[in-house]
């Protein structure tokens, strides 16, 4: 069976990209190789074995485009509402909280923040099928 290992994003900033996802996820450098043309750095915590990795291709000054068709990336958390006030304390400005309810039950409490190259990522609270 396919088990899903990383994730990858492109990158202006390598700093203020590595910064952003360990203030805003506790992720850390796990390694980082360095290739003629770009460089590639994945980061994860002691959670999971999932990794995002970041690509950073040298020479590039202008923003990606992320298309219509990128969505986000989503990670679950014990306590949303604490989480929302960490990121805003730390400067990252999360959208605001919601909840989304489906017979009567809540399925989903959540929040998003964009990472420097403008990446959603979704903040949901573990409960439900977001464990």
């Amino acid at each position: 069976m396919a088990k899903a290992i990383h994730t990858m994003v492109r990158v202006l900033d390598e700093d203020k990209s590595v910064t952003f996802y360990n203030t805003a996820f506790g992720l850390n450098v796990e390694d980082r190789f360095e290739f003629d043309g770009f460089t590639l750095v994945y980061l994860k915590n002691p959670e999971n074995d999932f990794e995002v990795e970041l690509t950073v291709n040298h020479g590039t000054s202008e923003p990606y485009t992320h298309g219509s068709g990128y969505g986000h990336l989503a990670v679950s958390v014990d306590d949303v509402d604490a989480e929302h006030a960490r990121m805003s304390d730390a400067g990252i400005e999360p959208t605001p909280v919601k909840e989304f309810h489906r017979e009567g039950a809540l399925m989903a409490k959540f929040f998003f923040v964009q990472d420097p190259d403008g990446y959603k990522i979704e903040v949901l609270q573990r409960h439900g099928r977001y464990t």
